[in-house]
């Protein structure tokens, strides 16, 4: 969810009123509820042509939309129980639905980024990494910002090289965390950390610090460094998704994000862009790109982070393809 998409949002929960807004956040993940409750506490006069433009959008995309898939979870949980009973049913409804046994590790996803890293940052580099790979990737990125650069190279190539969790070791951590113990022996390690988590979060690093972070994982062990620039998706490897590809994520993405993200880009990737928008709008595209002025280049950055989030998004909703990157994304 970029920052439009977060104020529009904000805008129509405050418009549902306190019961119908505290029904969506029962749905939300910590993080957007975090992102959500800053909006609203800092949305001030707002017009009523700009709440009927957010409502009459919401209305539009909500028909489009079916219940399948909602409440899930509890679909899941029903069904298992049914099948299996409540004992075999108990450790596969925590994997599927909770991840594991990370429970005092959730709680971190309630608290401000910087409020964590205060929390972690004089723990072991292992014990940090192990909570990172645990968090949403765009809060493991923030967290990371606030510690040094010794500190957050180290981490990220211990996430990198993080193959799996011993359930023992995990529930030891929740017990420093929040002294809260759950799980059982006789389950398999929690495949979370790798090569592709460390690419994920780099991914929603400002460029500065990822390429910081890029040389010194390549001064530790140059092939592995290579493997995590593999697996990274940079705003370049776009020209590399189908049309059909860019056709969706057009849809999901704000002309004025496009416009400043665009700037300064490669022209065969522009291209790509014009050629999968309809001719009026393609023309539009480059006229205001045209009469755009002097952009900063971090304001460039977000802007195509917020774009390439998106593109993770559809990616993982298994919407589009994308292509893999290599060194040469890395200008």
């Amino acid at each position: 969810m970029n920052d439009e998409g977060i104020q529009k949002s904000a805008v129509l929960l405050l418009s549902l009123g306190e019961d119908g807004a505290s029904e969506v956040f029962k749905h939300l993940a910590p993080r957007e509820v975090q992102k959500l409750g800053v909006a609203m506490s800092h949305l001030k006069n707002i017009t009523r042509d700009k709440v009927e433009k957010v409502l009459d959008e919401f209305r539009s995309r909500a028909e489009g939309k079916t219940t399948l898939g909602m409440d899930s979870g509890e679909y899941i949980r029903s069904v298992l129980i049914k099948a299996l009973g409540d004992d075999k049913a108990a450790n596969l409804i925590d994997s599927i639905l909770h991840g594991g046994d990370t429970s005092g590790i959730e709680g971190l996803k309630w608290m401000d980024s910087s409020a964590v890293a205060d929390l972690i940052k004089n723990e072991h580099p292992q014990i940090i990494a192990t909570i990172l790979v645990h968090l949403d990737r765009d809060q493991a990125c923030e967290i990371l910002g606030f510690f040094t650069d010794r500190l957050r190279n180290d981490v990220l190539l211990r996430i990198a090289t993080l193959d799996g969790i011993q359930p023992a070791a995990l529930r030891e951590l929740n017990d420093v965390l929040t002294k809260l113990l759950s799980g059982a022996n006789n389950i398999k390690k929690t495949p979370m950390g790798g090569i592709r988590t460390a690419a994920e979060i780099l991914n929603f690093m400002p460029t500065a610090q990822e390429a910081t972070v890029i040389e010194g994982v390549k001064a530790h062990d140059p092939d592995l460094a290579q493997k995590i620039i593999d697996q990274m998706f940079v705003f370049d490897n776009l020209v590399d998704v189908d049309d059909r590809g860019i056709q969706l994520l057009l849809r999901e993405i704000q002309s004025e994000s496009l416009v400043v993200a665009l700037k300064g880009v490669a022209e065969v990737l522009r291209e790509k862009i014009f050629k999968n928008m309809s001719q009026r709008a393609a023309e539009t595209l480059k006229e205001d790109l045209e009469a755009k002025g002097p952009v900063r280049v971090s304001e460039v950055e977000a802007a195509q982070k917020e774009i390439l989030k998106v593109a993770r998004r559809l990616a993982d909703e298994g919407q589009i393809a994308l292509g893999g990157g290599g060194e040469d994304s890395f200008v």
